[in-house]
């Protein structure tokens, strides 16, 4: 890494300056895009390292590593590099998770751009870029590096052309660096030589430079070769002796402890000060190696770590076999605590699992995950769990809850199942003690889990017993749940109901009332007002909207009082649309702020998500779309959300499609999301979106298709009376069914479409009230005939005015007498409203719409 300029004398050390080298990258940095592609030992690193270090240019250095190709392991390396300079940038980008959908980019992509300022210049370094396979990875990194700001400059260091599945950056405006550029000219080489003090007769220059071709690193070799005699060189043909030659030349004069430590250096991927520190103990060996092979090791204050040059690093690799059992242990648990120090979980998990020490791990995972966790990193867990050996369970038996929780969490339920089962009859057959009884209390849970996801299709409630099971034995287990695993995410429907039958959302709502109590003292709290929530649910969709909000309420309260984020925040959203009902536009309003508010809690694992969701909802309904969040408008995009979970974007997105009447897009946005757990596999989902497919073909003039689509909605709604869904899609329903009524033998009752469109027509009355009241508020009396303008609150038209008036956020900050911190939240919300990309954006589209006004 560090070789186009290396000190011989590493106690005194000096680089050489290469004023061609510089140049070439001096031009290249001024293109978006700059390949520095060669093989190892040229010095590409450290060219570019040395490169930057002598310019004002605001660096991010991310180094790779073949665990990069994780999704999730990626974003950690990726926001910590973020991290060393920008904390919370860093922490916010941790929030939203690796960006592997365009909803996730588009976060990306707000979050930086508020601490980009227009007249600085930044670079972001990818190095060992040829190390990354994965596809989501390279199109996170192909999206990112190909995003236009022109202050920003993106330098990729590969040993090879990093071009297989990111040919989006090989096709745009690129500098290209290569091995014939980094290669030391003969010049270079006597220069080297004699920055070194060495008196080295031109033949023996000549013959070096047509020994090693330029190569860097075959050069340092050299030099020390020459450093013992000056005038007696032997051709070393270090390229295939190159091991031999660290062996001799490098590691000569270090002693035994340093060597081991060395090794179990190349045992990990971090290389932090504060981890090497605990795991060289009370001796000084980083200063020893420091001073002894510097040009190998060296601290690097773009990661805020150390490096080891890949050929040494390489060598040491295959020196691991030096190190004893209990050594490796221990150097794997060091990093494995100060990954999970430095919220780096996933290598944290990965190092436990290579020290073997289960317990630890099975502990990080539940201090540090949810009870639902997302697919790619449930794939991490299972794989961990299934490779784990038999006498792993044996020790210690809360691994049977990890690795079948992780089964459910993949949506694997007949499998969980029938392991839960064996497992359990296990464990009772153990002699009772305080582990098992915590397995066992683990097992029931998740047993009643697979029966609870099950009940839509199976209609079979008795999972309830396994939670009366669960609870049992919280006494006896002395265990105690914390968040977040103790926090219930909430799914598309409450009421998992599938059928159509009369008596169907009774007997969940029952099983709901015997389970939550069971649960909730199982699990410190977990799924508090969950109940009260699915009878909110029901008569809400019934139209009985009186109840819907007692219950809602109810739900609320008890959500807060057990830090149930989700409960709390469907219940904020059952009671925002009960409030559309009512007309009451400030009841909307206070509600709505409310959403917005909670949805940055700690703790509250899908925020980001479940905030765009509801408020897009939200701007659809009352025809402010243009404040939809963007990856709600995409036509269709593959969810990175949990497949027990996702489905309510689906009719968002449809919705925002019908109101923008891109047809196509609304039946494709359907279509395509027909999932056995998303909106279909649900009667209240599968209501809604033949509803709304029939107001979209009746739009598309295809009026067969309309009657069709509305009979089947009417069909699947009549037995529990739901009605809701018709009612929420408002004027166009309302012509549907005034054009379905003039039709003979649609199949659809007449009263049912007199009854059903005189509740459209109130319902759109008092949305028009809302809309109105709404405008009027944060409008100032202004918008567009769609209502699209923005809501500003006034302390943002306070900033935003700040901004247009080109005041610095400090300046701002001390005049509204805020923290610096709270402007710059303040700025992101105002670029989320407006849908605006920078400052100067957010300025114009407020100035378009006459908000300063």
């Amino acid at each position: 890494m560090f070789y186009s300029n290396v000190p011989i004398n590493q106690s005194n050390r000096v680089y050489l300056e290469r004023p061609r080298l510089d140049q070439i990258l001096e031009q290249a940095v001024r293109r978006p895009v700059v390949f520095v592609n060669a093989g190892v030992g040229y010095g590409k690193t450290h060219a570019v390292y040395s490169f930057l270090r002598k310019c004002q240019f605001m660096t991010f250095w991310i180094q790779f590593s073949e665990r990069d190709n994780i999704g999730v392991r990626f974003w950690e390396n990726f926001t910590g590099a973020v991290g060393v300079f920008s904390p919370n940038t860093a922490k916010m980008l941790t929030e939203i998770g690796f960006p592997e959908t365009n909803r996730k980019f588009a976060y990306y992509l707000s979050i930086p751009q508020m601490d980009l300022l227009s007249d600085r210049k930044y670079i972001f370094v990818y190095d060992n870029f040829q190390l990354i396979r994965d596809r989501k990875v390279l199109r996170f990194l192909e999206h990112s590096i190909t995003t236009s700001f022109p202050n920003i400059t993106s330098i990729l260091i590969s040993r090879n052309e990093p071009l297989a599945g990111a040919e989006k950056i090989s096709a745009g405006d690129i500098a290209r660096i290569t091995e014939e550029d980094l290669r030391f000219t003969p010049e270079e080489t006597a220069a080297f030589f004699e920055l070194h003090q060495l008196k080295v007769p031109a033949e023996i220059v000549s013959a070096v430079y047509r020994d090693t071709e330029g190569w860097a690193f075959a050069t340092y070799l050299a030099a020390l070769s020459l450093n013992r005699d000056s005038t007696h060189y032997v051709g070393m043909g270090v390229r295939s002796n190159i091991f031999r030659l660290i062996e001799g030349e490098i590691l000569a004069d270090v002693g035994e402890d340093a060597r081991k430590f060395l090794i179990k250096m190349s045992l990990i991927d971090h290389l932090a000060p504060e981890l090497l520190e605990d795991i060289q103990g009370e001796e000084n060996l980083l200063d020893q190696l420091d001073n002894a092979i510097g040009a190998f090791f060296q601290f690097d204050d773009y990661l805020n770590a150390y490096r080891i040059h890949p050929l040494f690093l390489e060598f040491l690799e295959g020196r691991q076999n030096e190190l004893g059992e209990g050594e490796i242990r221990e150097t794997y648990l060091k990093a494995a605590e100060w990954c999970l120090k430095n919220n780096q979980k996933i290598d944290a998990f990965t190092y436990l699992e290579k020290a073997g020490n289960y317990g630890r791990f099975l502990t990080a995972v539940n201090e540090t995950l949810p009870l639902i966790v997302a697919e790619p990193v449930a794939q991490i867990l299972l794989s961990v769990c299934e490779k784990a050996p038999a006498e792993a369970f044996a020790q210690d038996s809360g691994l049977y809850v990890l690795y079948t929780w992780v089964l459910i969490s993949l949506g694997l339920l007949e499998r969980a199942d029938r392991e839960l089962r064996e497992i359990i009859a296990k464990l009772k057959a153990r002699n009772p003690m305080p582990a098992n009884d915590r397995a066992l209390l683990g097992c029931y849970i998740n047993l009643g889990l697979c029966g609870y996801f099950a009940s839509m299709y199976t209609q079979d409630y008795s999972f309830v017993e396994y939670f009366e099971l669960a609870a049992r034995c919280r006494d006896t287990s002395g265990r105690t749940i914390k968040p977040p695993e103790s926090v219930v995410q909430v799914a598309f429907c409450v009421c998992r109901v599938s059928g159509r039958e009369k008596g169907g959302f009774e007997k969940c709502i029952a099983a709901l009332d015997k389970m939550v109590p069971c649960l909730a003292m199982a699990y410190n709290g977990c799924g508090w007002g969950l109940n009260d929530l699915a009878r909110s649910e029901f008569a809400l969709f019934q139209g009985k909207f009186e109840d819907a909000w007692q219950h809602a309420l109810v739900s609320l309260r008890k959500a807060r009082e057990r830090s149930q984020y989700e409960i709390e925040g469907r219940a904020l959203f059952y009671l925002l649309r009960i409030g559309l009902v009512r007309g009451d536009g400030e009841t909307v309003a206070r509600i709505f702020k409310q959403i917005e508010e909670r949805a940055g809690e700690i703790g509250f694992v899908n925020q980001n998500i479940l905030r765009d969701i509801m408020s897009g909802w939200f701007f659809v309904q009352t025809r402010q779309r243009d404040r939809v969040a963007s990856w709600l408008k995409n036509d269709f995009e593959e969810s990175d959300l949990n497949s027990v979970l996702y489905g309510l974007e689906t009719l968002v997105k449809a919705r925002y499609h019908l109101a923008e009447k891109r047809f196509s897009a609304v039946l494709a946005t359907l279509e395509n999301r027909n999932d056995k757990y998303g909106a279909a596999g649900y009667i209240l989902g599968r209501v809604e979106i033949k509803a709304i497919e029939a107001v979209c073909r009746y739009q598309m003039k295809n009026i067969a298709g309309a009657v069709e689509a509305l009979r089947a909605a009417y069909e699947l709604s009549l037995p529990n009376g739901i009605v809701l869904p018709f009612f929420e899609l408002g004027r166009t329903m309302r012509a549907l069914l005034s054009a379905v009524s003039a039709k003979a033998d649609t199949g659809i009752d007449r009263q049912w479409i007199e009854k059903t469109r005189k509740g459209v027509s109130a319902y759109a009355k008092k949305l028009m009230i809302v809309i109105r009241q709404y405008q009027g508020r944060n409008f100032e009396g202004r918008g567009d005939e769609d209502g699209n303008a923005a809501l500003l609150s006034p302390r943002e038209l306070e900033v935003l005015t700040g901004l247009s008036r080109g005041l610095t956020r400090k300046e701002i900050a001390e005049n509204a007498a805020l923290s610096e911190n709270t402007v710059k939240s303040i700025i992101r919300s105002i670029y989320t409203k407006l849908d605006a990309v920078n400052q100067a954006d957010a300025v114009r589209i407020a100035t378009v719409r006459g908000i300063f006004k």
